[in-house]
């Protein structure tokens, strides 16, 4: 039994929506990568300035087109505690946690734990649905794996793992897996652009305090404000409504394996933007994620 009444287009629309953000997701990580190299932008005062600004740009979609419903949420004080809780699991943690993962081990390492959120969504969802795992998600899960793991790791089995590593790599799975999770009742209930709004806000509210962007405003020419631009239109606000979208049509566990888009996308914007080259494993990864892809529909 699926965990959302499925008709055919639903499924083809949800399974767009993650596919589609999260490439995005994966390009904004080379975006990012590229403003903190070659504009000395701090990560925590990137991750504070784009949630603000997605935030306002959800919150402004909102008002334009569900003002009721906005002005019902923002109204709605037994809600408070629940947005509050997403800013901080969803939006906050899931930056924060992936930015200290590498900082103690290294991309490739912090890549492969976060895909630990396999594992997590797929046990929330067996227990919630009282059931087993199907054959179909346990191959789904194990191929999502293996194909990060190589795409990541270019197949090497030692990876860097120090305890604040790995203690930050599992928290980063385990906000992943929040994010496919806590906030689809609120979506159900508010709306993708209200509820994104309001939490992506607040977590860059809750970061401001400590960051203080007007203190260290970097230098940027033509193509800084670009890449800038995108990591905050395309890399946040897009990505994240599209992929909360499809979680919504196609359910957790399907989105969560999907969402494993995300490193190929990196992979992809690394050699066209970088300089990088595919490598044999990386290859080898491609074809173990789109064979999963089928598996999940």
């Amino acid at each position: 039994m699926s965990e959302v009444e499925q008709t055919p287009r639903r499924m083809a629309v949800g399974i767009a929506c993650v596919l589609v953000g999260g490439s995005l997701w994966g390009a904004n990580g080379s975006v990012s990568k590229i403003l903190m190299e070659d504009y000395a932008i701090a990560p925590l005062w990137l991750a504070c300035v784009r949630e603000i600004v997605a935030g306002l740009i959800f919150l402004a979609c909102a008002a334009i087109r569900t003002p009721n419903v906005l002005r019902d949420a923002v109204t709605s004080v037994r809600d408070w505690p629940r947005y509050l809780w997403t800013a901080l699991t969803c939006v906050t943690l899931v930056q924060v946690a992936y930015l200290f993962s590498i900082h103690w081990t290294n991309a490739g390492t912090a890549t492969v734990l976060q895909t630990v959120n396999l594992l997590m969504v797929l046990a929330y969802v067996c227990v919630r649905g009282r059931r087993h795992p199907s054959m179909r998600e346990v191959v789904g899960v194990t191929l999502a794996f293996v194909g990060v793991w190589l795409i990541a790791t270019g197949g090497r089995l030692s990876l860097s793992l120090p305890l604040p590593g790995l203690l930050w790599g599992l928290a980063d799975a385990f906000s992943c897996a929040c994010l496919a999770i806590i906030p689809v009742a609120l979506i159900a209930r508010y709306g993708n652009f209200v509820v994104s709004g309001i939490t992506f806000l607040l977590s860059g509210l809750l970061l401001l305090g400590f960051v203080q962007p007007w203190r260290s405003w970097p230098v940027l020419d033509a193509r800084g404000w670009a890449l800038l631009a995108f990591t905050i239109v395309a890399g946040t606000f897009l990505a994240f409504w599209l992929f909360m979208a499809g979680v919504v049509r196609i359910g957790s566990m399907r989105a969560t394996m999907l969402g494993t888009i995300e490193p190929v996308m990196a992979t992809i914007t690394a050699v066209w933007w970088t300089g990088a080259v595919f490598v044999p494993t990386d290859l080898a990864g491609f074809a173990l994620l789109l064979i999963m892809t089928f598996l999940v529909r």
